[in-house]
């Protein structure tokens, strides 16, 4: 199996890497070709048009920023003539409907399609740990399990295509809500001047505990938030994906909106390439004129 690979930013690079170490044939396409380079030092075949990289493959998976940059580099009409006898795997943040949507235009062009969005950031990518969820028919999965197998151990099932679509929206709404809510309670201690050392033990033990407050709360105190994992930016936009889908089922997206606000604070602080921790400086700055 030869496979295209289109889209290498922050995630899609360890990824595409990953592949290559394991001697899959791979042709590359980014939009900013400057990001191909390590690729191609690694053995990789660089394409200079998504059509090329299409023609050359037999599965191309996706790692694209949202489903506009698909319909551009996947679904325009040199692209989409491509498709015929393809398989899709379209593995960034995008809604259910979006997915569904691209399905259909893939399978109208003589392809099939396939969703496997991931859980987990850089490092967990670089060490094939990231956690894999499918949304296909069950034959594409195990058609496809070996090659997902490359960037995570156990991929699963979620049902057909815009469940895994689902799941992630409901996981990166947990991250924004977690974040933001941790945050808060770290400038709280923070202001009262309370041991924060003392704070995180107490919270280790407890049930509200999750591995993630760990991870940020050091960039937090430190408000060191270069070299991230995850981008503010990235954030806000899937924060965006998963109102936009819940706005149809009826249910209350009060505290979600009101995240939301902070982390477009966040952006607008400049601190949208940076590392989504950020949120602490909206929170910890509101009464600085931040928030108004």
């Amino acid at each position: 199996m030869k496979v295209a690979f289109l889209g290498t930013g922050l995630m899609g690079l360890p990824m595409a890497q990953r592949l290559l170490a394991a001697n899959i044939e791979l042709v590359a396409y980014n939009r900013t070709p400057e990001k191909l380079a390590p690729l191609q030092a690694a053995g990789a075949e660089i394409a200079t048009h998504p059509r090329q990289a299409i023609r050359a493959a037999d599965c191309i998976i996706l790692m694209l920023t949202n489903a506009a940059a698909i319909y551009h580099v996947l679904l325009s009409d040199t692209s989409w003539r491509t498709l015929e006898g393809r398989t899709v795997i379209q593995m960034g943040t995008i809604t259910p409907t979006e997915s569904q949507e691209i399905r259909d235009a893939v399978i109208g062009g003589g392809g099939e399609y396939m969703e496997a969005p991931v859980l987990g950031s850089i490092p967990e990518a670089k060490a094939g740990k990231l956690i894999v969820m499918v949304g296909g028919k069950p034959e594409q999965y195990q058609r496809h399990l070996k090659l997902l197998q490359n960037f995570g151990s156990e991929p699963v099932l979620v049902g057909s295509v815009g469940a895994a679509a689902g799941v992630k929206l409901a996981l990166n709404q947990l991250i924004a809500s977690l974040t933001t809510s941790f945050a808060l309670s770290l400038a709280f201690v923070e202001r009262q001047g309370i041991d924060i050392d003392l704070f995180m033990q107490i919270l280790r033990e407890s049930s509200l505990y999750a591995p993630t407050f760990d991870k940020k709360m050091r960039r937090m105190l430190d408000g060191n938030y270069t070299n991230p994992n995850f981008p503010t930016k990235h954030l806000l936009k899937d924060t965006d994906l998963f109102i936009s889908e819940a706005k149809s089922l009826g249910l209350d997206l009060g505290s979600i909106e009101a995240v939301r606000q902070l982390v477009q604070t966040a952006v607008k602080m400049s601190f949208g390439n940076d590392d989504y921790s950020s949120i602490f400086s909206a929170i910890s700055q509101w009464g600085e004129g931040v928030g108004e």
